[in-house]
């Protein structure tokens, strides 16, 4: 039978992870230019870290791993035969895989409080898994990339967040466009319409208006309990256009009761003030309905959609300032965002956006015509590697036929041919594979052909 592996998952070939290290070079280097340090976290943590940070959703996607040892040695008959598998999971799992890299990071935080500067920003490019139904642009098995900021309450880490979101896709290529929105606002939506309790459901509700239509959020609004007359003030608020400026003012009469709400419009005018001060490429764009799935958000939220693909937000984040307090470590204020970086190769690819140096391969191959050969042209080779250019030796002493096809499937453009004659006039005869020529050169010569660092 032939090996698979589980759905939701994917192997990378090495040119597929050309691509993806293009994508993560691209944003560490963006990371790096705004002060942030490179941590990581373990696979797995204990599950008593991860549940309840996501919600009853989220709680549900999380991957649990089965005790190692006889597990069912601490099972009572009773309990096997009842067949509830939360209260089996609870009681045999105490470790589970990473959801996300925030919840870990405030654990990290917490548990190495006495070795930190604050503020601390740190980046984290690692893997993270949920047990979602696998779809297109949803993976089981998905990287994230992300930078946060804690133990520092300004707006202008908003900012600069919104600056480097701006920055990569620059420098990626692909246009998008950052949607912000702030939590107190949605708070206060829910107050102002008498419906405050309700607060996740009306803002779980809207946050799906793009994609189910404003029917369907209203009647998901219904399900949850939220009353008639608190749907009918939300529709002008869920249908709200206009420019920026024009939906703050009129958010900012809606909510002239609420000091939450007014709260949140100010720290929006703040932070949009600020941005456009900047030359940015992206359009930055305030959608009151945003809401973000995961609960532990209390101030500003970050989604980026790309403007040229159907697919979903390929990057989010935003303030959560208790999220430090469920570990036991109050007052700490963070922000963060996370670059979905799965979803961004995706997008690359359908626009097919990489440029040919980000997916370099072999530079030069040398072909092999035996053992005296090979001894010659070993410290040769070695002084081209060191000048920073990347070389092959073919392994064997094959057929040209062989050396040649492999050079060929490897998209390595040049082979490097060494033979007696060669030799004798210590040069290199150089083939050109795409266009067919051959040059006798010094390696001096070569170097200028081929490049380095």
């Amino acid at each position: 039978m032939k090996p698979s592996i589980p759905k939701g998952t994917r192997d990378f070939s090495p040119s597929e992870m050309a691509k993806r290290n293009y994508i993560f070079d691209t944003i560490r280097d963006v990371y790096a230019l705004y002060g942030f340090q490179q941590i990581e976290t373990p696979a797995m943590e204990n599950l008593s870290t991860l549940t309840g940070k996501y919600g009853e959703e989220g709680d549900k996607l999380l991957f649990k791993i089965l005790n190692s040892g006889d597990v069912l040695a601490d099972f009572t008959d009773e309990e096997l035969t009842a067949r509830n598998s939360l209260r089996f999971a609870a009681k045999a799992c105490e470790k589970g895989l990473r959801y996300d890299l925030t919840v870990p990071f405030a654990r990290y935080v917490v548990q190495h409080r006495n070795e930190l500067s604050f503020p601390f920003k740190r980046y984290q490019i690692q893997p993270v898994w949920r047990a979602d139904r696998p779809q297109k642009g949803r993976y089981r098995e998905f990287f994230q990339c992300d930078a946060d900021i804690v133990g520092s309450d300004s707006l202008l880490n908003e900012v600069e967040i919104i600056q480097m979101i701006d920055e990569v896709f620059r420098r990626l290529g692909i246009r998008v466009r950052i949607k912000i929105n702030n939590r107190k606002i949605l708070s206060g939506i829910a107050e102002i319409v008498g419906e405050a309790d309700k607060i996740v459901d009306i803002t779980v509700a809207m946050d799906k208006l793009d994609k189910i239509g404003l029917e369907n959020v209203n009647a998901e609004l219904r399900s949850t309990g939220v009353s008639e007359e608190a749907i009918l003030k939300l529709q002008p608020i869920i249908t709200l256009q206009g420019a920026n400026s024009e939906k703050l003012a009129v958010m900012r009469d809606t909510l002239a009761s609420s000091v939450t709400g007014i709260k949140g419009i100010e720290e929006m005018e703040y932070i949009l003030r600020m941005a456009s001060k900047l030359s940015l490429t992206s359009e930055v764009e305030t959608d009151i309905t945003l809401a973000r799935g995961l609960n532990y958000y209390t101030g500003t939220i970050f989604e980026v959609k790309a403007l040229d693909v159907e697919i979903g937000s390929i990057t989010g984040g935003g303030r959560y300032d208790n999220l430090t307090g469920v570990f036991g470590m109050d007052g700490v204020s963070g922000v963060g965002i996370s670059f979905g970086a799965d979803r961004i190769y995706d997008v690359l690819n359908q626009l097919d956006l990489y440029p040919l140096n980000a997916l370099k391969t072999t530079q030069i191959m040398f072909a092999n015509f035996g053992e005296c050969e090979l001894e010659y042209l070993l410290p040769i080779v070695a002084g081209i590697r060191a000048a920073g250019v990347s070389v092959e030796i073919y392994p064997e002493a094959a057929k040209m036929k062989k050396q040649f096809g492999y050079a060929d499937d490897k998209h390595i453009p040049y082979v490097a041919i060494i033979g007696e004659n060669e030799m004798a006039a210590s040069k290199i005869n150089l083939k050109n594979m795409t266009t067919g020529e051959q040059q006798l050169l010094t390696i001096e010569q070569l170097l200028s052909i081929v490049g380095g660092d």
